[in-house]
C-alpha cells in the first residue's frame, strides 16, 4: 500500500517542512492550505522531484464544509489515507486578558480546536478498522503554551492548544483498538513566520538563547519527530505527548 499523507497548514514553517521530510521517507503527500497557494506550489513541487505525487488543496480547517472538501479531494487524487497531521492553526496578535475581544477568541478555538476535531473526524473515518479502514496514524499540533500557560499575550492560544493535548489523550485511547496511533507534538521557540502573526519583532531571537538549549529550533527539527510519530518506529507509541522545546 501507498503510504499517504495530508498536512493541514503546509503551505509554511513546520507543516511544510514535514511535507518535504514526508517526501523524502516515501510519502505521496496533500498539502492544505489557507491563503498561500505559491507557497503551497511550491512545497507540492518538492515532493514530486522526490518522485512522490503531491496535490495543494485550498481549505479553511474551521470550515466544515471546507474540510470535506479537503479530505474528498485526497480520497480521488492519492487514495487511502494512512498518516494524517493535524498542524494548521493560528496565533493573535499577543493581548492580555482584559484586552481581547470575543472575536479574537472565537477565531482561535474556531480554527485551533474546532478545526483539529473535525479533520481528525475525517482520518477516523478513513483510517479506523470500524469503518473498514486499515488502520493509520494522526500527529495533532500542540504547543509549548499549553504547559506554560501563554500569560501576558496569548492565552487563548495557550488555552487551545491545551485543548489538544487532552483531545489527543482522549482519541488515542478511544480508537486505539481500531488500527490508529494518535500522538501530538509540543513544539517551543521554533524560527517560523508564525511569530510576525503576534506583533512581537525578534520574539526568537529574544527567547532563544533563554531555554536550556540556548537557542530557537528549525521546523526541520520539529519534522523529524512528527514523521517518527507518524512512522512504524513508533508503533507502540499512542497518546503520547512530545516536547520539541530545547529543553523549555
Amino acid at each position: 500500500m501507498s503510504k499517504i499523507l495530508l498536512v493541514t497548514g503546509a503551505s509554511r514553517g513546520i507543516g511544510a517542512a514535514t511535507a518535504r521530510l514526508a517526501a523524502d521517507k516515501g510519502y505521496d503527500v496533500c498539502v492544505n492550505f489557507a491563503s498561500k497557494a505559491d507557497e503551497a506550489e511550491s512545497v507540492a513541487e518538492y515532493v514530486r522531484s522526490k518522485g512522490q505525487r503531491a496535490i495543494t488543496v485550498q481549505a479553511d480547517v474551521g470550515n466544515e464544509a471546507d474540510v470535506l472538501r479537503l479530505f474528498k479531494r485526497a480520497d480521488a487524487e492519492l487514495g487511502q489515507l494512512t498518516a494524517f497531521y493535524n498542524n494548521a492553526g493560528v496565533v493573535d496578535v499577543a493581548t492580555r486578558l482584559e484586552e481581547m475581544s470575543e472575536a479574537s477568541v472565537e477565531r482561535m478555538m474556531r480554527i485551533n480546536i474546532i478545526g483539529s476535531f473535525l479533520c481528525a473526524r475525517e482520518a477516523v473515518l478513513r483510517m479506523s478498522t470500524k469503518h473498514g479502514g486499515p488502520g493509520g496514524a494522526i500527529v495533532n499540533m500542540s504547543s509549548a503554551a499549553a504547559r506554560l500557560g501563554g500569560a501576558n499575550g496569548l492565552l487563548h492560544y495557550g488555552a487551545s492548544k491545551g485543548a489538544i493535548d487532552t483531545f489527543t489523550k482522549g482519541l488515542a485511547e478511544e480508537v486505539g483498538g481500531e488500527g490508529i496511533r494518535v500522538n501530538a507534538v509540543r513544539p517551543g521557540i521554533i524560527e517560523t513566520d508564525i511569530h510576525d502573526d503576534m506583533g512581537v519583532p525578534g520574539r526568537v531571537e529574544q527567547l532563544g538563547p533563554l531555554v536550556p538549549l540556548k537557542r530557537s529550533g528549525a521546523p526541520e527539527e520539529v519534522a523529524e519527530v512528527v514523521m517518527w510519530l507518524l512512522s512504524d518506529s513508533a508503533s507502540y507509541c499512542t497518546g503520547t505527548i512530545v516536547d520539541v522545546s530545547g529543553g523549555r
